[in-house]
């Protein structure tokens, strides 16, 4: 049994709940993870749905399955950190879920009260939000996602009886969760901030929320409100923290009793699950040079170069500045998303560990190629770099982009969130050829992992074109085991790639981090009950949480760029056509809609 003080890490991502338990040093104990229910709708594609109850129950069973795997006690679990999807939870005032399905179900009781970041039916009200050319806009890149919370609001507006809707409290979901931990209503900067258009007071131009913008695209009621549904306003009826300062008095009696901890153990203020990635991995260690040495340990300055890149359903990249970066079409810049004072900016691609698995399982061959993965004993990622490789021997080359270089695919088959931010953008291939088999299966694999890594260098140029100065990625999420696509982004963006230890853990870690994070500063000062202690305590504290991840960043280690010049060669060219893809696509688009006028 593991000695000494633990905290928990509770992830919620796309498709599961997962909770880990770490020591001081960052080593995982024990882990769980359950899978969580997502609806769909038949006739109608652009419908995710989800539920809190669902959600629930997943945590409660892997807090119990870590403390039973560990043998470590509810009372040496010291905190609490959470992160969660950036979706819109929604509950009446007592907090009993609330249904976001269409029709006379919504506005009722209902298990499914979670509208999922991926779902895109609010694509008029984003229209609506970007037509009005708020101030609100420059701090989400110019165009206001229609996955951000906002639009989805909005949208529930015009489809639940007015009564019902100015009963509900609307939360994004790392929220919700701390809510349901401790009863306290208390925000996060991280989603306010990211995906609720609040501006921090000291941004430019900024009054935390913008009641001429609420007011002017249908929220009034929300203004008159004094903004309680969505957290209230720091100061007056509202607190709001920052990543991992701890909330209300900790776990309440009900929550420690359904997750078998105990009453008052530290909770940290929650993140999106994206940013749990970046504090798991950004200060992390690497072996570099041919003596495995590791490199130095970072200070917080040196966070400016390190993009993050969270990758799972789809993937997220996050880097931190010290001052503002507006980049058009990146979101952002989000004032003390994680450190107060200083910026994030986001960019993102919508589908790409999504989009991996519907190119390999819509293909004719995917039957073939999953019954060689079973009969081999093995799994299909291994059967398409075998298949890969006997093509490459056919072919006489060495190089996996030499064997698609006349095959050119675009990825944005779920729309664009970055750069371009346009949820119209739809996936093209071109070089088809009369072939279903197994090696053409590869083929389109590879030329998928391609296009993701060259969507990433678009993203990146953009950012660096702006201000950042761009020199690593720190990969984490279950992409992170393709060595493959690793080296395609070295390759393609021309910078190294720092692994982590563990990356498909490194945002529970990060999570985690946030509750050992909350547990020190809860020792020293207490809980925090107004927003000017909050804030002060924020500033004193940002350091320690530095440190914190320093100590508990297991090392990693270094892809770095290949030094073929031919594929360099061919990777550049590739990147030409995908550049060119994106503005034929734009004109057959106009040309259609002309068309149809």
């Amino acid at each position: 049994m593991s000695k000494g003080p633990h905290y928990i890490g509770i992830d919620v991502g796309t498709g599961s709940a997962r909770a880990a338990l770490l020591d001081a040093s960052g080593k995982l104990v024990a882990d769980s993870t359950y899978e969580t229910r997502t609806w769909r709708d038949s006739r109608d594609a652009r419908i995710f749905e989800q539920s809190t109850s669902d959600i629930w129950a997943a945590i409660c069973r892997c807090c119990h399955d870590v403390l039973k795997a560990s043998g470590v006690a509810p009372e040496d679990v010291k905190g609490v950190g959470v992160d969660a999807t950036c979706s819109l939870a929604v509950t009446d005032e007592k907090g009993t879920p609330v249904c976001v399905t269409g029709g006379k179900e919504c506005g009722g009781q209902g298990e499914r009260n979670i509208i999922l970041w991926a779902d895109h039916r609010a694509e008029e009200e984003a229209a609506l939000i970007n037509g009005t050319g708020s101030k609100v806009l420059e701090y989400v890149g110019g165009t206001m996602s229609l996955e951000m919370e906002i639009p989805k609001i909005l949208w529930l507006k015009k489809h639940m009886p007015a009564g019902q809707f100015s009963n509900c409290m609307f939360f994004d979901l790392p929220d919700f969760l701390t809510y349901k931990l401790t009863g306290s209503l208390a925000r996060s900067n991280c989603s306010l901030v990211c995906k609720c258009s609040f501006v921090p007071v000291g941004a430019e131009g900024s009054e935390g929320w913008n009641a001429q913008f609420l007011s002017q695209i249908g929220l009034e009621d929300v203004v008159k409100r004094e903004y309680e549904q969505l957290g209230g306003t720091p100061g007056t009826n509202g607190l709001i923290l920052t990543a991992g300062q701890p909330v209300g008095t900790g776990l309440s009696a009900q929550a420690a009793q359904e997750l078998g901890l105990k009453e008052g153990t530290t909770v940290g203020s929650a993140v999106i699950d994206a940013y749990a990635g970046w504090i798991g991995t950004v200060a992390g260690r690497y072996a570099e040079g041919s003596k495995g040495g590791l490199s130095a340990q970072p200070k917080l300055g040196d966070s400016r170069g390190r993009l993050a890149a969270i990758a799972g359903t789809s993937t997220c990249h996050i880097v931190q500045s010290e001052q503002g970066v507006f980049v058009p079409g990146v979101w952002g810049p989000y004032k003390n998303a994680v450190f107060p004072g200083w910026w994030m900016n986001e960019g993102g691609q919508s589908s790409t560990g999504q989009l991996i698995d519907f190119m390999i399982k819509t293909h004719p061959a995917y039957g073939e190629l999953k019954k060689l993965a079973d009969d081999k004993k093995t799994n299909i990622f291994d059967v398409l770099a075998e298949t890969l490789e006997e093509l490459k021997k056919e072919a006489g080359t060495t190089s996996l982009t030499y064997l698609t270089k006349d095959l050119h695919f675009y990825p944005d088959l779920h729309g664009n969130r970055s750069p371009l931010a346009d949820p119209k953008m739809r996936g093209s291939i071109v070089g088809l050829s009369l072939d279903d088999g197994l090696g053409d299966l590869a083929l389109k694999f590879n030329v998928t992992l391609e296009a993701i890594a060259l969507q990433t260098r678009h993203i990146i140029e953009e950012m660096n074109s702006h201000g950042h100065k761009i020199d690593s990625i720190y990969m984490s999420g279950s992409q992170a085991k393709n060595t493959a696509l690793m080296q395609l982004f070295a390759d393609v963006c021309n910078v190294p790639v720092i692994l982590p230890h563990s990356p498909s853990a490194a945002v529970v870690v990060g999570a985690a981090m946030l509750g050992r994070f909350a547990a020190d500063v809860a020792a020293k000062s207490g809980d925090l009950k107004t927003q000017g202690e909050a804030e002060k305590v924020s500033e004193e504290t940002k350091e320690d949480l530095w440190q914190i991840m320093v100590d508990m960043t297991q090392p990693g280690k270094q892809v770095s760029p290949s030094s073929s010049p031919a594929d360099k060669k061919l990777l550049d060219a590739k990147y030409r056509i995908f550049r060119q893809a994106i503005e034929i696509q734009k004109s057959w688009r106009k040309m259609m809609e002309d068309a149809s006028k």
